[in-house]
């Protein structure tokens, strides 16, 4: 299963937030360029990446940071957060981003959505489900749409999307561990593949949710909470078998 640590971005700093409040949040670094580059020497085989400014704005808003981030790491990075339209997705892909995670755009601008997967491929498109008690979130979470996920998923798999990444917004930066529920019944869709992300708190929950068939999970507050070890490594061997 690969472990992709994340970096929010707001006002410059990482940042971790509660259950998507943006009043809630716990600054964790002021330099998350050096926090890109020390992901990538704990083992990280790629990077997850989202301007919180941005997803707010609805536009681009972290871009300096984005680009040294882009600058200094090898592995691949994934972004989300204020991409609403082609030209920023055009933008992005060509700057050395590897793949754009597409949200709010993905409800209200499937068009779109469908030109960047027919340009760009689904390897480099991933769609972002953020929900709250089954219902869509949008507009950096800050609203909640009548939409299901499962309606989400079904829609923006008829129009070219392979990977989804699913939050469950009520575990997010809680620390009590993720939806598995959900996460099996949407991973079961045939033809896709689910990204968790959301309320992971241990390693138990990694060896859960590789037990249900996830292949790939994002991991934020317990990185840096300290809740679960930093040496990604050390935990792609424990998940693997091999102390």
């Amino acid at each position: 299963m690969e472990i992709i640590p994340a970096i929010d971005l707001k006002d410059g700093r990482c940042v971790r937030l509660v259950q998507g409040d943006y009043e809630q949040e716990t600054v964790y670094s002021q330099e998350p360029v050096q926090m890109a580059r020390y992901w990538q020497n704990q083992g990280a085989r790629r990077l997850h990446l989202v301007d919180l400014d941005g997803a707010k704005d609805g536009k681009p808003v972290n871009l300096e940071i984005i680009r040294e981030i882009i600058g200094v790491l090898e592995i691949p990075i994934q972004l989300g957060g204020g991409i609403r339209s082609l030209e920023t997705i055009d933008y992005y892909l060509a700057a050395g981003i590897d793949r754009v995670i597409l949200g709010t755009i993905a409800l209200e601008k499937p068009e779109i959505v469908k030109e960047a997967l027919e340009k760009y491929g689904a390897e480099r498109i991933v769609v972002g489900v953020d929900a709250r008690d089954g219902k869509l979130a949008i507009q950096g979470w800050l609203e909640t749409s009548s939409r299901t996920v499962e309606e989400m998923i079904q829609e923006m798999k008829e129009l070219g999307a392979r990977t989804f990444i699913y939050t469950d917004i009520s575990k997010d930066g809680t620390l009590k561990g993720p939806d598995l529920e959900g996460l099996k019944k949407y991973n079961q869709i045939p033809g896709i593949e689910v990204i968790a992300s959301g309320g992971v708190s241990s390693f138990a929950d990694l060896k859960e949710l590789a037990g249900i068939g996830i292949k790939s999970v994002i991991v934020g507050k317990a990185f840096y909470s300290g809740a679960l070890d930093n040496n990604i490594r050390k935990l792609d061997q424990e998940l693997a078998g091999g102390r």
